[in-house]
């Protein structure tokens, strides 16, 4: 068990070491580069830059959402007026503050991880922010904390934007429960959705064992969600893919 444990560990610091600095599948670095020096990090809070680099640090770096993605989805909470969301998967929480500062003052966020280690690195950020007030942050498997609110039905169609960064081979069984608690005109945001460019046809001796383990369910997911009739989907090639689903019923 400790052993299996251990290799895991090990294929996901050569996957991330790999990803280090770029999760964008932009043929051209330069051209990336530009994006965040001319349109990104001008813009980008000063407590979003200090979690930034405090994550940049980190054996497990490429974990964090881009900031291009960040600065996205930051506009699109603003756009539909969100005020009550979701994250599924936080790690240290860059994308969790840039949605707690896009989000009104009584706004709330329910942050879901396996873990809070990763977190409590970037909560003194959060709290210098002002904005730890909004987070309300459970830490064990997804799953059965959203069994718990779906057995509450004051909690169905409630939420204005789940995010969804974490395990994929549980991504499908996220979105079988997350379309009862996403409001209709609400959206969710599944991340990695061409997960490293893999998604495409490719010999799988040539992919890492990270890679190859998770795309078949990156695929399987985002063949379920073209044919979903209850959303409407836009898969964006932003950062490492990202899809959005609208729910309409």
């Amino acid at each position: 068990m400790a052993a299996n444990r251990e290799g895991q560990e090990e294929n996901k610091d050569r996957y991330y070491k790999t990803l280090h600095g770029n999760k964008t599948l932009l043929q051209s670095e330069k051209l990336y580069e530009y994006i965040l020096e001319t349109s990104v990090y001008p813009r980008e809070p000063q407590c979003l830059k200090e979690i930034r680099e405090l994550t940049d640090k980190h054996p497990w770096s490429a974990m964090m959402t881009a900031p291009d993605e960040a600065q996205f989805l930051s506009m699109l909470l603003k756009l539909i007026n969100a005020k009550n969301t979701m994250e599924i998967g936080v790690f240290t929480g860059y994308s969790l503050l840039a949605t707690a500062l896009a989000i009104p003052d009584d706004g709330k966020i329910l942050a879901l991880d396996i873990t809070k280690e990763h977190y409590e690195k970037g909560l003194p950020i959060i709290q210098k922010a002002g904005v730890a007030h909004k987070i309300d942050f459970r830490e064990g498997p997804a799953l059965p904390l959203l069994d718990q609110l779906i057995q509450d039905e004051k909690y169905h169609g409630t939420f204005d934007f789940v995010f969804v960064d974490a395990d994929k081979n549980n991504y499908i069984n996220y979105h079988k429960r997350l379309i009862e608690l996403v409001k209709v005109g609400g959206v969710i945001g599944y991340d990695n959705t061409l997960w490293g460019g893999s998604v495409v046809a490719q010999p799988d001796a040539d992919l890492d064992e990270l890679i190859l383990g998770w795309r078949d369910s990156v695929q399987e997911l985002n063949k379920a969600l073209a044919v979903d009739p209850r959303i409407e989907i836009c898969q964006l090639s932003i950062a490492d893919g990202v899809t959005l689903c609208r729910r309409i019923g």
